[in-house]
């Protein structure tokens, strides 16, 4: 509910501060004293765009601020506001916009800044303005299944279940065209990797091969120098000359030995030329052995290198070592078993498609026959409404059909008929129905939308009026109450038959203030309340039986408004 409204510096408000109350706020004025400003303001603060055009002259920028109490809205704006992180915690909600000559703006809601794509979405789920010129809003679908769903519990819940499940089928869809989408782009790609698996397992690789490989290939390549140089190591160092290093440290074994016997000073020395001998026979036959190993076959060179260049191609495409090359290998190997196993992914995915699809058309169906039980009741409650608003032979029908496709919100289509006079066949309502018509067949949907858990908790009604009266002008503002009842009203109104029903109600005047005209807005008591119904209903000449008959107006007002508040109907 908006509790108050602030507003500096915006057209002919100069600084304006409005408390509003429950049930009907009423706000009356002559023509141009400024009426529509506190309704454009309230705009500014649902997220309409306004021109600086607006601030107002010599003033830098103009703001709106309002202040809202949510203890009693509906959980979508908490939800909503949570998720932004705005908090809310003493049930108040704080809206201030301001926008500078520049153009520059801010909005702040609850301190917190914020964008004007999350103003609108709050603003929507505050409040609902109604003008003579946004009738057309009754036309649009969505506003439509908004009736239809949020007038009772059992289509909430079908609309709930629809969602979910058609949540899980579109999930699956969307995972079945990807993969029915990958699996053509794979068709040219498998190929490939089926010659890259061959190519690569007919080599049969082993890890750390080509470092064996490149070792092998340069002994064999220096096979001739390697057994020269061998040959020539174990000839000096074991050969059969008296020359060599066995032979001459054997002569000098024998000679420290004789010495010893003589002197054990050179036990040391003697000690390390027995081990030096020994190393030294150990390395003579380590030398033979490899030299007797060395293979001078050309063949086995060429099969070597063979080898090699199969590991090069290898290398050259898929890896610098045969690790990288085993490694790619294995990627591939992967990705095959991936594609391959497409079809299985595939069928399993439509297999869980179907039994979707069938969970899904079974909740479209029972959300299409709670929507059709639905539309027979609000159809019924807005033909009586709209006969309680002068049109007593007026038919109106709401009709649900089917849809070919799964939709978000259903598989429904949905048809506003209707018929004004008799012998007519409803047709539909933005093909036939007057202005006149379609404002009070507006206003007895918000009548019935007030009602509904789903509706926001202010709505506004700006002249809805216009081009009404006598006796309508009465039944319009009885079903203006009825929307009171449930939710809190502000209305703009010409009629006193509108204006006597008020729980509060406010005087619009213009006025010169050092020769600047602005804009005030005064709460009347009772004596005020009837001077301004005597004014509404006679013209400017107050008379005191214009003031009686003003009287009688708010009498027989509260009379009916008592009716209202206890009839269990409304």
């Amino acid at each position: 509910m908006l509790k108050t409204l602030t507003v500096w510096n915006f057209a002919l408000l100069a600084h304006v501060s409005v408390d509003f109350g429950h049930g009907l706020n009423i706000l009356t004025g002559e023509t141009g004293a400024g009426k529509s400003i506190i309704i454009d303001a309230i705009g500014l603060l649902l997220g309409r765009r306004m021109s600086t055009d607006l601030i107002r002259t010599g003033c830098d920028s103009l703001k709106v601020q309002a202040v809202f109490d949510i203890s009693d809205t509906q959980p979508a704006l908490r939800n909503f506001l949570d998720e932004q992180m705005i908090d809310c915690q003493d049930d108040e909600l704080i809206i201030a916009r301001q926008i500078g000559a520049n153009g520059r703006s801010s909005i702040l809601v609850n301190g917190n800044r914020v964008t004007l794509t999350i103003l609108k979405v709050i603003g929507s789920l505050l409040i609902d303005i109604h003008g003579q010129h946004e009738n057309l809003a009754l036309m649009k679908e969505e506003n439509q299944f908004n009736l239809i769903d949020n007038s009772a519990d059992d289509v909430r819940k079908a609309l709930a279940d629809y969602r979910n499940a058609f949540s899980i089928w579109n999930d699956v869809r969307k995972k079945l065209e990807r993969r029915k989408r990958e699996a053509e782009e794979y068709s040219s790609r498998i190929d490939m990797l089926r010659w890259q698996d061959q190519e690569i397992s007919s080599a049969e690789l082993k890890d750390g091969e080509d470092e064996k490989l490149e070792a092998e290939i340069r002994k064999a390549s220096h096979a001739e120098k390697i057994s020269t140089l061998t040959g020539e190591a174990y000839d000096l160092l074991d050969g059969s000359s008296d020359t060599s290093v066995l032979a001459s440290l054997s002569r000098i074994r024998h000679d420290i030995d004789n010495l010893v016997e003589y002197d054990s000073t050179l036990g040391n020395v003697q000690q390390m030329l027995e081990e030096a001998e020994t190393n030294l026979q150990e390395a003579s036959y380590e030398i033979q052995d490899y030299g007797g190993n060395i293979d001078f076959s050309q063949a086995n060179l060429d099969k070597l290198e063979n080898r090699m260049n199969v590991i090069d191609k290898l290398r050259r495409k898929y890896g610098a070592t045969v690790h990288d090359i085993i490694e790619h290998h294995a990627k591939v190997k992967e990705e095959l078993q991936s594609i391959e196993n497409y079809d299985d992914d595939i069928k399993i995915l439509e297999d869980k498609m179907k039994k979707a699809e069938t969970t899904l058309r079974k909740s479209a169906g029972k959300l299409s026959a709670a929507r059709s039980d639905a539309a027979a009741s609000v159809s019924e409650s807005i033909c009586r409404e709209i006969k309680e608003l002068g049109m007593p032979r007026a038919r109106f029908i709401i009709k649900i059909h089917p849809l070919d496709a799964f939709q978000r919100n259903g598989c429904d289509g949905l048809d506003f008929l209707f018929s004004a006079n008799p012998g007519e066949d409803p047709r539909p309502l933005s093909k036939i129905a007057s202005g006149g018509e379609l404002s009070r067949i507006a206003l007895a949907v918000k009548a019935i939308e007030a009602s509904h858990e789903g509706s926001v908790s202010s709505m506004v009604f700006d002249e809805i009026d216009t081009g009404i009266g006598g006796r309508t002008a009465q039944m319009v503002a009885d079903r203006i109450a009825i929307v009171a009842k449930h939710r809190q009203v502000l209305c703009i109104t010409h009629l006193p038959q509108i204006a006597c029903m008020a729980d509060k109600h406010f005087y619009i005047r213009k006025l010169v203030v050092d020769d600047k005209t602005e804009t005030e807005v005064q709460l009347l008591d009772d004596g005020g309340r009837e001077s301004e119904i005597a004014r509404m209903a006679s013209g400017s000449d107050i008379s005191a039986a214009s003031l009686d008959n003003a009287r009688e107006m708010i009498d027989n007002a509260r009379i009916r408004k008592n009716k209202i508040k206890k009839d269990s109907k409304y």
